[in-house]
C-alpha cells in the first residue's frame, strides 16, 4: 500500500477525506432552512450514498489484497521450484565428486 512521508498510506487519507466529507454534509443538512423530514430524507439518502461507496471500495481493496495473495503464492512456488533444483543439482554433484574420488 503506498505511503506518504509521514507513514500514511492513501487508503487511510481516503477513508478520513470521505468521512470529513460525510460529516461537513450531515452538518450542512442541519443547518439548512429545510423541515425536518426533509433532512432527514436528505441524510438517508446521503448515508445509504455512502455506505454503498464504503462497499464498493471494500470489494475493491478485497479484490487487490487476493490478487496481491495469488501473486505472492505465485512467486513463492517459482522461488521454491528453483530452490529444488538447485539443492538436486547441489546433491548430485557432491555424489558425482564422491564417487570419483572412492573410485
Amino acid at each position: 500500500m503506498a505511503h506518504d512521508d509521514n507513514g500514511v498510506s492513501a487508503s487511510t487519507v481516503l477513508v478520513s477525506f470521505l468521512a470529513g466529507a460525510a460529516l461537513g454534509a450531515g452538518l450542512a443538512l442541519l443547518y439548512s432552512p429545510k423541515s425536518g423530514s426533509e433532512v432527514r430524507e436528505q441524510i438517508s439518502d446521503l448515508t445509504d450514498d455512502a455506505v454503498d461507496k464504503i462497499k464498493e471500495y471494500a470489494r475493491e481493496a478485497q479484490a487487490k489484497i487476493k490478487a496481491t495473495l495469488e501473486d505472492s503464492k505465485e512467486t513463492i512456488l517459482e522461488k521454491k521450484s528453483i530452490l529444488s533444483s538447485a539443492i538436486e543439482a547441489g546433491r548430485e554433484a557432491i555424489q558425482k565428486e564422491k564417487e570419483k574420488h572412492s573410485a
